[in-house]
C-alpha cells in the first residue's frame, strides 16, 4: 500500500512538473521585400487645339475627342476646314506593367484667354482623358500615351482672336 501511495505521489509530482519541460523560445518567419520602380517621365507631344472656327450671333461649342482628336461643332459655330485642330497627346515612360495614376488640372477659371484682349475668354466646359481613363497601364517596354480632349463654349458674337491657356497633366505611381 505504501508503494502505491509513493507511486501515486510520484505520478502527481511528474504531472505538475511537466510545464518545466515546455518550450522556452519560438521562431516565426516573415518576408522582407520592396518594389523598385523606374522614375516616371511625362512629355507633351501635341497641344490641345480646337482649330479655327467662325462665330455667329448664336452660341455654340467645339468638341475635340480625346480618343481620336476628331472635331465637332454645334450651334452657331462653323468649322474652318484648313485648321481642324487636334487632341493633346502626352507620352510617358516608367516601369513596365505598373499602373500610373493621371490627374488632369484645367486652366485657372476653366477659360482660354484672348492674347489681344484679356477680358475676352472662352469657357472650357470639359477636359477629358482618352477612354475616360483616370489611369493608364504601362504597356510593354514601359511606355504609355494619353490623349486629352475638351469641350469649348463659343459665345454668341465671340470676339475674334487667338485664345490660349495652360493646363497640366500629372502622372504618378499610386
Amino acid at each position: 500500500m505504501r508503494l502505491n501511495i509513493c507511486i501515486a505521489a510520484l505520478a502527481v509530482t511528474t504531472a505538475f512538473a511537466s510545464p518545466a519541460f515546455a518550450a522556452t523560445s519560438a521562431t516565426a518567419t516573415a518576408e522582407a521585400h520592396g518594389l523598385v520602380l523606374q522614375p516616371l517621365t511625362l512629355t507633351k507631344v501635341d497641344d490641345l487645339d480646337f482649330g479655327t472656327v467662325l462665330a455667329s450671333g448664336v452660341a455654340g461649342s467645339v468638341v475635340i475627342d480625346a480618343d481620336n482628336g476628331n472635331r465637332t461643332v454645334t450651334g452657331g459655330v462653323t468649322a474652318v476646314a484648313s485648321n481642324v485642330g487636334q487632341r493633346a497627346l502626352f507620352a510617358g515612360a516608367g516601369t513596365s506593367g505598373e499602373v500610373v495614376g493621371l490627374v488632369l488640372t484645367p486652366p485657372p477659371g476653366n477659360v482660354l484667354v484672348s492674347t489681344t484682349n484679356s477680358s475676352d475668354t472662352i469657357s472650357i466646359t470639359n477636359l477629358v482623358l482618352d477612354n475616360g481613363n483616370a489611369s493608364a497601364k504601362l504597356i510593354a517596354g514601359g511606355t504609355f500615351q494619353v490623349g486629352v480632349g475638351g469641350d469649348f463654349a463659343i459665345a454668341a458674337n465671340q470676339a475674334n482672336g487667338f485664345y490660349k491657356a495652360n493646363f497640366d497633366l500629372t502622372a504618378n505611381y499610386p
